[in-house]
């Protein structure tokens, strides 16, 4: 027959032809002996539906069918009938279901067994088990429906094309999976979450579970949703975190009594892993972050303080003992709760501060117990402390690099310890002079140092680090200045290539305004051997002007190098032709540039001839200038000694020590005392001598420190007042508090300035008509241009 003469199906008609294709399907799910669907069945069924929903109304069943697509869900889920077995295609060809061509199949005739027992339908089935039962009878249940509305879907595929299409009706997969929504999951998703969560729990104690059947139950949760995550969020998850919750605080109870930190974070870590493990093998990925955080709350956050500070094994014990797998598992657990870490942090401050300040009370008492003899070995305490500082430096921030992983937290805190106690001074000097000091001994010749160029290049590195948490950096910077002039000027450094590399590693860390000066120290003395190289060749070419004395003169910057007095020293004759002829030589280079003579840093060898032998005396000029004075004459009052040099007393009395009361006395003294006082005489002594042909004559040193201590104030007072004229040109009107914090953080780069000088500055400035204060506010300053 054609398709317009096609007989028209009833609605009851159809229906029971599809409804033995339905139960077909029913008795393949439940494990009946019936065969698999043919491509035949398929095709039959599929274009009952079809002829069914395209016969003119009245008889278009296209809702009616829709209906029924979902009782059928219904009644398989609810339902304890007996099932018969069907034969699709028999009686078929009468009612006109599909075309003459398709043959009709005829399904083998099953023997008669006891279908009771096996039919029991969903629900039913689901309700008589418990447990893990339950559980895998739910699983296998899901399956089944899962596979049954894919295969009704594709027999009432019509429908989803045209009639639910023009409808815009739930898809039939949709209702399919609602059905089991709302007569399974909703009846029973209490009973499934408290078996799965009771599962969940057993394995935390140790148990062997199914952790296959777990996957399969809670992917029911996920999938029931249809693309929703609110059913295994709010049915399963929620109660699952809130067991999670309870059971690691009753774990956590136990553990915080019984275990020592390492012990509970050994524990802690371990369980952690544990329920990371447990999502990838069951649970949904979206929980882990929520699971992870409960636990981390439970053992850790909960119990922070407590562990931290356990008395003979929390932090501080972990620091003192150097636990530094502890330390590493106690940073990676507490950088995984909010603000977990700023206790820790504190805590290593502390710990790092305290052990500084040791160091410091060390070298403090060492150098107490010292007596005034052993002046050196108080010096050699403080070059001890400074390497103790360095070594303390290097082992926490190996701490803070490996243990704390490289944490900014770590890095403050240890920069606000060292902080402390690197301000703190040592035996009357500032850490900027301990550093300094530390830093000339590496550096000149034969210091107390004696180490490889590998080993001065990684301590120069560490003390510039170690400068960073030093707030009076210009101190530092005079001292080291000092001392490198020193080194420079009486040729004891030990090596250009470590003094340049040393400036490098300031300037890096202080700028360049810091090295300026040092450089430019450095660049001098290549410039004066150069120069006097040229003298040698200019006295070569004057054989009339050489003064017959070996000279070697220095020419230096005065702005580079620090102020030094330049007394006018009476020299002796044949120093006054040596001066002459390198003036006559320095202006043939240059008519524009005054020298000014600085003999107190001077080094003559002056031939002694004594009774027994002649010996070479290494003196300063001062002293060579006294010495020769015994030339005209043998004997010579303290009176006639200070007219004749023309020095004040402090220097005449150090020189006529230096000659007469140390150890080399090369003239004699009357009265024969330590002390020389004014209405002393001289003689030279003649029956000095010495095993040695060439000696050098120490003058007792200067204490400078007082002069740099001075000279680094009056540079502050310049600082201070170029940093407030700068910031009152620019901002024109500020306040009294505004202008001080931002003069204090113009200059923190190189020192801490004093609230109470600033205040004086400001004052002097005012006097000076830089500023003036507004008459209603006496507060407010304004600029004067």
């Amino acid at each position: 027959m054609t398709t317009s003469e096609r007989k028209t199906i009833e609605l009851e008609q159809g229906w029971e032809f599809m409804q033995k294709g339905i139960t077909k399907l029913k008795n393949i799910l439940e494990g009946l002996p019936e065969p698999q669907f043919s491509s035949e069945d398929y095709m039959m069924l599929y274009t009952t539906i079809y002829n069914m929903c395209t016969q003119k109304p009245p008889h278009d069943y296209s809702q009616q069918l829709y209906d029924k697509y979902r009782e059928s869900f219904e009644e398989y889920i609810t339902s304890t009938d007996l099932r018969t077995q069907v034969v699709i295609g028999e009686g078929c060809e009468a009612q006109g279901l599909y075309h003459l061509n398709a043959p009709p199949i005829a399904l083998s005739a099953v023997s008669s067994i006891d279908w009771h027992r096996r039919l029991g339908h969903v629900l039913p089935s689901l309700k008589e088990k418990h447990d893990e039962f339950m559980l895998r009878e739910l699983v296998k249940r899901w399956q089944n429906h899962k596979v049954m509305v894919r295969w009704l879907s594709r027999f009432f595929h019509y429908l989803d094309r045209y009639f639910i299409a023009r409808r815009s009706l739930p898809p039939l997969n949709e209702v399919g999976l609602a059905c089991f929504r709302s007569l399974v999951y909703t009846e029973l998703n209490v009973k499934v979450r408290d078996a799965v969560i009771s599962l969940i729990d057993q394995e935390r104690e140790g148990e062997q579970i199914d952790r296959a059947l777990l996957k399969n139950v809670l992917d029911i949760f996920v999938e029931i949703g249809m693309g929703q995550m609110e059913y295994y969020e709010n049915d399963f998850e929620a109660d699952m975190l809130k067991d999670t919750a309870a059971y690691y605080s009753r774990k956590a109870s136990n553990w915080i009594l019984e275990d020592s930190c390492p012990d509970y974070l050994l524990k802690a870590e371990e369980c952690l892993r544990r329920e990371k493990e447990r999502v990838s093998h069951y649970l949904h990925s979206s929980s882990e972050p929520k699971l992870l955080e409960k636990v981390q709350h439970e053992l850790l956050s909960v119990y922070a303080t407590q562990l931290l500070e356990k008395e003979h094994s929390g932090c501080h014990a972990l620091l003192r003992d150097d636990k530094v797998q502890d330390l590493s598992r106690m940073y990676r657990l507490f950088s995984k709760i909010p603000k977990g870490l700023d206790p820790v942090s504190a805590i290593f401050k502390q710990h790092v501060t305290a052990e500084g300040t040791a160091l410091v009370k060390q070298a403090e008492d060492a150098a107490t117990n010292k007596k005034a003899d052993k002046k050196d070995l108080v010096g050699m305490q403080e070059q001890v402390f400074v390497r103790k500082v360095i070594e303390l430096h290097d082992k926490y921030m190996a701490y803070v690099n490996d243990c704390f992983a490289n944490h900014t937290l770590f890095h403050k805190a240890l920069k606000e310890a060292f902080e402390i106690f690197c301000n703190k001074g040592v035996a009357g000097s500032s850490s900027a002079e301990l550093l300094a000091t530390f830093c000339d001994n590496i550096l000149k010749k034969g210091g107390s140092e004696k180490l490889s160029d590998e080993a001065i290049e990684e301590a120069l590195e560490k003390v510039v680090k170690l400068l960073a948490y030093i707030s009076d950096k210009d101190l530092f910077a005079e001292f080291y200045r000092k001392k490198l002039a020193r080194r420079l000027l009486f040729e004891k450094s030990a090596n250009d290539d470590h003094e340049r590399s040393i400036l490098t590693k300031l300037k890096q860390q202080c700028g360049g305004q810091f090295t300026s000066k040092m450089e430019g120290m450095v660049t001098d003395l290549t410039l004066a051997r150069e120069n006097q190289t040229n003298f040698e060749d200019y006295l070569s070419s004057n054989p009339h002007a050489n003064p017959g004395i070996d000279l070697t003169v220095t020419v230096l910057t005065t702005g580079f190098w620090p102020s030094y007095k330049s007394f006018d020293l009476n020299l002796p004759a044949e120093m006054v032709k040596c001066v002459e002829v390198f003036k006559e030589f320095y202006q043939t280079k240059t008519k524009h540039r005054k020298l000014t003579w600085i003999y107190s840093l001077g080094i003559c060898n002056v031939n002694g001839k004594f009774e027994s032998k002649a010996v070479e005396l290494v003196v300063t000029t001062y002293q060579a200038a006294l010495l020769l004075l015994f030339n005209t004459s043998d004997r010579w009052s303290y009176s006639d000694i200070v007219n004749e040099l023309n020095l004040n007393d402090d220097d005449v009395v150090r020189l006529l020590h230096s000659l007469s009361c140390a150890k080399y006395k090369i003239l004699n003294k009357e009265p024969a005392t330590k002390t020389i006082s004014p209405t002393d005489h001289f003689e030279f002594n003649s029956k000095f001598t010495d095993k040695m042909r060439r000696i050098k004559v120490p003058l007792p040193p200067v204490d400078e420190k007082k002069k740099v201590i001075e000279d680094v104030d009056k540079d502050r007072r310049y600082a201070i007042d170029a940093s407030i004229v700068r910031i009152m040109k620019s901002r024109k009107v500020l306040n009294h508090q505004q202008l001080v914090s931002e003069c204090v953080e113009q200059l923190s780069r190189m020192f801490k300035p004093d609230f109470k000088a600033i205040k004086k500055r400001i004052e002097d400035l005012i006097t000076r008509d830089y500023l003036e204060r507004d008459k209603d506010n006496p507060n407010l300053f304004k600029y004067l241009a």
